[in-house]
């Protein structure tokens, strides 16, 4: 076969492809190092939130690193994380609807979960009158989604909705951001029978429980007596009569909607009622120890879980109470847990991590995870070119006022039993801004009187927002 032969005027062709090729693999070349040193965008202050950010991401590593029982943490970007678990972990669960075992690694944006997080720590989780009020369409569209048996799609008389929901539906947040200092979130898994936690839980300022987990002496040492808190899902209401006998004053948050079981239920009880305000978020970790978590995350400073399976080793769903069932995925969870507690939201407490002395020193601290929260702030913005920041309303989509002359009434129906007239609502609803601790004071006029509730969906930036008279409260 004949050779072919490249023409001259071929060459210079290629020579200024190579030439261009080269040109082009050092300006990518260039444009990666700046990215890295932060050189690469114009915005001062945005390479700085990026180098911020990755300092943040280089501790949660550590942290990870030093506290996740395995488990480590890959750095992708300035946002961007992926826990890994070591090779040879036992996947044992299957996922029915994508036909596959659980993973062995999760990614998650850190800056979206900072965000997240320390928005909770500023809002209402349980549902108002002045929420519904507030919120478009609040008692129209939102109200008969949270009452099963209207069958509605729209609730166009008012006076209905607040017949069924006035039982458990307070004028104003009855509780407070900083309320207490320290919180022990209290889950139901097995694990809890391994330790001898209980006096520890019931040093807590606030202790708050899920669905029917008992609380008597055979559990004392293991899961303490104190009971303060106590989030259910709708089924587990209806037990709750047996399980709340001789602890009048726990607070019962029903998770999800009322209906007239739950209701009828209710007024055989002498607890306070109310509603969680109910968010969608799609996230690593479910069930309604996730959810008792975000609760006390809206009224405590320090949140400390218990009861929760965060060790290696874990097989099958166990209840300290009960025989093992189905349930949750435990290695999406135990790794989500874990980026929470090296995201500064959570202190974890298990059999494995009691064996040894606890040190939070690798924990980030308040300084480092407010610095981290501006930083994604700014580049949240930046990216979505909204110019400009408004500080900690920024979120605030929908605004209201709150007349100080109308407080409202005081939970609880006007046809209440006999059982529930001594409900001590009070003790939250009348409770003085003056009798709180400094810190939720002070955090109260920071916020400028304003309390922030979510809205529902999988958005961050969708709040509503009401303010309040500060002399009011004082």
């Amino acid at each position: 076969m004949r050779q072919h032969k490249q023409s001259p005027s071929a060459r210079p062709k290629i020579l200024y492809l190579v030439c261009a090729v080269a040109l082009f693999s050092l300006i990518l070349f260039s444009i990666q190092s700046s990215f890295f040193n932060g050189s690469f965008y114009s915005d001062p202050r945005t390479s700085e939130s990026i180098r911020d950010l990755f300092q943040f991401q280089s501790t949660v590593q550590q942290c990870v690193a030093n506290r996740g029982l395995g488990l480590t943490a890959d750095i992708i970007d300035h946002c961007t994380l992926v826990l890994k678990y070591p090779e040879g972990t036992n996947s044992t669960w299957y996922n029915q609807q994508f036909k596959k075992f659980e993973p062995l690694e999760y990614t998650y944006d850190v800056c979206e979960a900072i965000l997240l997080w320390e928005q909770y720590r500023n809002m209402t989780t349980v549902l108002t009158r002045e929420y519904l009020d507030v919120r478009p369409g609040g008692w129209l569209d939102y109200a008969p989604l949270r009452i099963a048996q209207l069958g509605a799609k729209k609730c166009y008389n008012k006076t209905l909705c607040e017949e069924q929901l006035d039982i458990l539906l307070p004028a104003k947040p009855p509780f407070h951001p900083r309320q207490f200092r320290t919180c022990a979130v209290v889950g139901n898994s097995g694990d809890l029978l391994k330790t001898e936690f209980g006096n520890e839980i019931d040093s807590h300022d606030a202790v708050f429980r899920d669905n029917e987990a008992p609380v008597n002496e055979k559990y004392a040492k293991y899961v303490g007596l104190k009971r303060d808190f106590r989030l259910v899902v709708r089924g587990s209401a209806r037990n709750m009569v047996p399980i709340l006998k001789g602890s009048d004053d726990e607070v019962l948050i029903i998770k999800s909607l009322t209906h007239r079981e739950i209701n009828a239920v209710i007024k055989t009880l002498p607890n306070p009622v109310y509603l969680f305000q109910g968010i969608v978020l799609r996230r690593g970790a479910k069930g309604t120890g996730m959810k008792s978590i975000e609760l006390a995350l809206s009224m405590c400073d320090i949140v400390d879980i218990y009861g929760f399976t965060v060790d290696p080793g874990y097989t099958e769903w166990t209840r300290y109470f009960s025989a093992p069932r189905k349930g949750h995925n435990p290695l999406q969870g135990r790794a989500y847990y874990q980026l929470l507690e090296c995201l500064g939201v959570i202190r974890i407490h298990s059999p494995m991590r009691s064996m040894r002395k606890q040190d939070w020193s690798d924990v980030p601290s308040r300084e480092m995870i407010s610095q981290a929260h501006a930083a994604a702030w700014h580049l949240r913005k930046s990216s979505a070119d909204k110019g400009g920041s408004k500080g900690q309303f920024g979120n605030c989509k929908v605004w209201g006022n709150v007349d100080p002359d109308k407080s409202g009434p005081i939970s609880g129906s006007p046809d209440m039993s006999d059982v529930r007239k001594y409900s001590n609502y009070k003790k939250w609803e009348v409770m003085p801004l003056k009798s709180l601790r400094k810190e939720a004071q002070l955090h109260y006029k920071q916020m400028e009187g304003v309390s922030q509730y979510k809205m529902d969906g999988n958005k961050l930036d969708d709040l509503v927002c009401v303010r309040h008279s500060l002399k009011s409260a004082v």
